[in-house]
């Protein structure tokens, strides 16, 4: 039995409510080539449950795993040790299975985790506020963008040339639907600092990132200063949230929104998600913040108590004074990260980071030392580009041919001629001393 829970006719008055002559002219700003006619070539009709689950089973049988070898593949996603505490803690009965926290008497445990999750962003960012995370590092940087143009009361955001391409996709789509300029410079493996030049009266907010999609280390100081004196605000985005182990934070930089991705920790890579935004700014910032936000209370009986705060309901009941149309967070995931956070500590994440900046240094130094190639990132952590004699992915798939994935082509990300050699390629902890030697030797054969 077919289930049509629209007649014609209601879909009819959902086309004249928003304006659209036709099914086919509601999607008109999909592009052409994006839509398809009739049935998708090589996809099967029809068939029962058993033949469907044989199918997919031989499909997934044709991934590689991170873990099936030697694995240096970062942009934005890495590969970092997930102790098997953080999976057995999150998939408790009273994690998995929690949905909304709505009601707090009946949702302490989610409640506090969440204010948590909170605090750990907050100092890890070294920001006032966190909010209790956003569906990932992309969408979070496009509500940084938007919530700068409505505290500001300006309609211009520009991002670096170092922005994840990714990310920079994000911003322009949600903030080009709402009426506000998006100037995103040129990309380059030492941007940010060209922001510099770039802001003017009419600016929002400044958007750079550190490390870079290159891998390259800034310290963004004179962004933060060069917004400010525009009466702009300074948006500093990171992809890889270990680097804040190490590095200099976006508000000892100056910042006033922190966004980046929080699946590095806790958060295994799963083929391109879920994954954990994450979401920081300044106090005076917070009730222009979007997504959730956990307060500490307390009772009428004076014990201490979480609730959800400063939202309306999630932002479900009161939509005209929504701050975002994302109304909810990434649960599971905020409490893998969380749980391994929690693990670590602030000694551990710091030599987390010791171990992730050793290893891509060794990589680095005997990548370097190959005839033919260059190394393209001045200052890295755990990630950085090189330039090849040879077509990127031609190289890549040589290394592929001996289980090594070395890396995402940067002409990938950046579909320029420019970066048809170049080759992003990232080392973590779980890289040991023999997978380096084995991608330098491959790499070095593969050159010469």
């Amino acid at each position: 039995m077919r289930y049509l829970p629209l007649t014609p006719t209601d879909r009819q008055d959902m086309l004249r409510t928003i304006g659209a002559p036709s099914i086919d002219a509601f999607y008109t700003d999909v592009p052409h080539a994006a839509q398809i006619e009739g049935p998708i070539d090589g996809l099967p009709m029809h068939q029962g449950e058993f033949q469907v689950e044989r199918h997919f089973e031989a499909l997934a049988g044709k991934n590689r795993a991170a873990g099936d070898g030697p694995f240096f593949i970062g942009a934005g996603a890495y590969r970092h040790h997930v102790p098997a505490s953080v999976d057995m803690i999150i998939q408790r009965s009273e994690f998995l299975t929690t949905y909304t926290p709505y009601q707090p008497e009946i949702a302490q445990g989610t409640l506090q985790t969440l204010f948590e999750f909170q605090t750990q962003v907050s100092e890890l960012t070294r920001m006032d506020v966190a909010n209790a995370s956003m569906y990932d590092g992309s969408t979070a940087c496009a509500e940084a963008a938007v919530m700068a143009c409505r505290v500001t009361k300006r309609k211009k955001v520009i991002l670096s040339g170092g922005v994840h391409p990714h990310y920079v996709a994000a911003t322009r789509l949600l903030c080009e639907a709402q009426g506000i300029e998006v100037v995103a410079l040129p990309a380059a493996i030492d941007a940010e600092l060209a922001l510099v030049d770039a802001v003017d009266a009419a600016t929002a907010c400044l958007i750079g990132q550190s490390p870079n999609v290159f891998g390259t280390i800034t310290d963004l100081s004179p962004l933060s200063d060069a917004a400010h004196a525009c009466k702009a605000l300074f948006v500093s985005v990171f992809t890889e949230a270990v680097a804040l182990g190490l590095i200099k934070t976006p508000g000892e930089m100056g910042a006033d929104i922190a966004v980046g991705e929080g699946q590095s920790i806790g958060n295994a890579l799963n083929f391109g998600g879920p994954y954990v935004g994450l979401f920081a700014c300044r106090e005076k910032l917070i009730r222009q913040m979007p997504g959730r936000l956990c307060g500490q209370t307390v009772s009428a009986t004076g014990e201490r108590g979480f609730v959800l705060t400063l939202s309306t309901r999630e932002q479900h009941i009161r939509r005209d004074k929504a701050t975002s149309n994302i109304c909810t967070n990434s649960g599971l995931c905020a409490l893998g990260f969380t749980a391994h956070m929690s693990l670590l500590g602030g000694t551990g994440l710091s030599r987390l980071a010791r171990l992730n900046h050793e290893i891509a240094c060794d990589l680095a130094d005997e990548i370097e030392a190959i005839p033919g190639i260059e190394l393209l990132t001045p200052r890295f952590f755990n990630e950085f580009a090189f330039r090849t004699p040879k077509p990127a992915d031609e190289v890549l798939a040589a290394l592929q041919a001996h289980n090594i994935i070395g890396g995402v082509r940067m002409a990938r990300l950046l579909p320029d001629r420019t970066w048809d050699n170049v080759i992003l390629t990232a080392a973590t902890e779980c890289n040991t001393k023999e997978d380096v030697d084995a991608f330098a030797g491959i790499l070095k054969e593969v050159i010469q």
